[in-house]
């Protein structure tokens, strides 16, 4: 049987296309976030072969590593926030499914689509957050506090950015379900 997520993952793409302004943006979405997960499965690889390397060299050679940590860290967050509007597009966050089967479809329509507005709400805030976060890193060179010191600009534009990609693909989903291009 297949769960409602998944469910609306394979009708998103047909449903998007039948409105030309959000199936033109909905495919631009989906073809930057096929080039980011690639980057950000590689990311998440490149993490896992910095902190094996820190180990090995903590182990092995008894020296003190002073970058693989912050490198690990950053390469993690860039990989988690650049492919959340991804996951969203397939709608692949955690959702709690026991009202499903207990609502009416009228009542999960409208669960549906306020918890989407509440989403966006929040992502938005967030992404606006982020992007203060990053000019203010960006403008004043703010460094992280480590001996390695590298620009937090890096870490706030993945957030800010990947913030922006799920605002983006989230309104999309309240806008065709709004025009009855898809149901929930």
């Amino acid at each position: 049987m297949v769960s409602e997520p998944e469910a609306l993952a394979a009708r998103a793409h047909v449903d998007v296309a039948e409105n030309p302004l959000v199936g033109t943006i909905g495919r631009a979405i989906d073809g930057l976030n096929r080039v980011l997960t690639t980057f950000c499965a590689l990311a998440l690889v490149l993490a896992s072969l910095v902190l094996t390397h820190s180990v090995a060299v903590r182990y092995l050679f008894h020296e003190a590593t002073y970058w693989q940590d912050e490198a690990a860290v950053f390469l993690i967050v860039g990989a988690t926030f650049l492919s959340a509007a991804h996951v969203q597009s397939r709608r692949g966050h955690v959702g709690i499914e026991a009202l499903v089967e207990v609502l009416p479809p009228w009542a999960n329509r409208i669960r549906f689509v306020t918890v989407d507005v509440a989403s966006l709400a929040f992502c938005c805030f967030f992404a606006w957050k982020s992007w203060t976060l990053f000019h203010e890193a960006w403008a004043d060179g703010q460094t992280s506090s480590s001996t390695w010191g590298p620009p937090l600009w890096i870490p706030y534009s993945t957030m800010a950015t990947g913030m922006t990609l799920v605002s983006v693909q989230i309104a999309l989903q309240i806008i065709s379900y709004l025009t009855g291009k898809a149901r929930p």
